[in-house]
């Protein structure tokens, strides 16, 4: 076992302060630094312990939006009937996340900081070279085992999946992240691979997520998350989307459309493409089923990932027409 000392923070700038000194990070719920030390990835020299900090807990949901603390719970969000109203695709999201002890214990600001699951990255005794614990090592996945890996957003560096389901929802909501006197979408809090794979989110040294903000819409208030997996409880999606519509009086033509994915890239991932090609559009299955293949423009399989591929516009599809049927 690696040494290594504890600090309390007293307040969120102390919390700050503490982070920013080398080999320091912070403990929230735990959920996901406990992983990472247990499997040799993350060796902190310190933990900052922010998990008693006063305020950042609170959930607020109004005509305007919801704002949630960085310290809410998986649950305590999920469960919350503000959330489940006018945000039920987050709520789903949470829900279809994890196993009911971590959604207990695991935190909404530590949920956006989980890192990715990929086999490779997590074995360094077996596969030393992964180029998010140790940059310009090479990538074990390439030429590996990649069932589980990326499609979309990969690169020569790297393609492991984003494995999260929250930020998924949040990222077709336009989400905000709070950094203190920063803010960022939760878009650009995640960061593409490209040649620096080790950085994975927008976050720099003293700077610790505060709160999350998601703007009201109809879309939002109109939505669903759809996630599908090797198994119905406790395992990470193949394939995911999230999904929220507005339609125009007649009850059919799409006045606005959110999509963003989750299983097949390397961050939480907004179709666009999808929303451009059907807003204005009567919704119908075969301009639903056409437009959903735009999804996976640019995807890059690596073998046995292929079906990423074909499924991830099936998903698309379905929630679309699920959410198009809602009443």
């Amino acid at each position: 076992m690696r040494d290594f000392s504890y600090l309390r923070a007293t307040s969120p700038a102390a919390a700050r302060e503490a982070a920013a000194l080398p080999g320091a990070m912070l403990l929230a719920g735990g959920t996901t630094l406990l992983d990472l030390a247990k499997c040799g990835v993350a060796e902190p020299e310190t933990l900052v312990d922010i998990s008693h900090l006063k305020g950042l807990d609170t959930i607020e949901v109004g005509e305007h939006g919801a704002r949630l603390g960085a310290l809410a719970k998986m649950s305590q969000v999920a469960g919350h009937e503000g959330i489940k109203s006018r945000f039920p695709a987050v709520s789903e999201a949470l829900w279809q996340a994890a196993s009911a002890q971590i959604r207990n214990m695991a935190s909404i600001g530590g949920n956006l900081m989980q890192r990715t699951r990929c086999p490779y990255f997590r074995d360094p005794a077996n596969f030393p070279a992964c180029n998010k614990r140790e940059p310009g090592s090479g990538c074990s996945a390439i030429g590996g085992v990649t069932r589980g890996h990326a499609v979309l957003g990969t690169s020569e560096a790297c393609i492991a999946m984003y494995p999260g389901d929250l930020a998924v929802a949040l990222v077709a909501f336009d989400a905000t992240v709070h950094l203190g006197e920063r803010q960022l979408s939760v878009d650009d809090f995640f960061l593409l691979p490209g040649t620096t794979p080790e950085r994975e989110h927008a976050i720099q040294p003293g700077e610790m997520i505060t709160q999350i903000s998601i703007p009201a819409s109809a879309a939002a208030r109109r939505s669903t998350y759809l996630k599908v997996r090797d198994r119905q409880s406790y395992e990470f999606a193949a394939a995911s989307a999230a999904v929220g519509i507005e339609l125009e009086a007649d009850g059919r033509t799409i006045r606005d459309l959110r999509v963003a994915l989750g299983g097949v890239a390397t961050k939480p991932w907004r179709a666009r493409a999808v929303e451009e090609a059907l807003k204005g559009k009567v919704l119908e299955e075969d301009a639903v089923r056409r437009a959903s293949l735009l999804a996976v423009e640019g995807a890059v399989d690596h073998g046995a990932n292929h079906y990423k591929i074909e499924l991830a516009p099936r998903v698309v599809a379905r929630a679309i027409l699920k959410t198009g049927a809602m009443a």
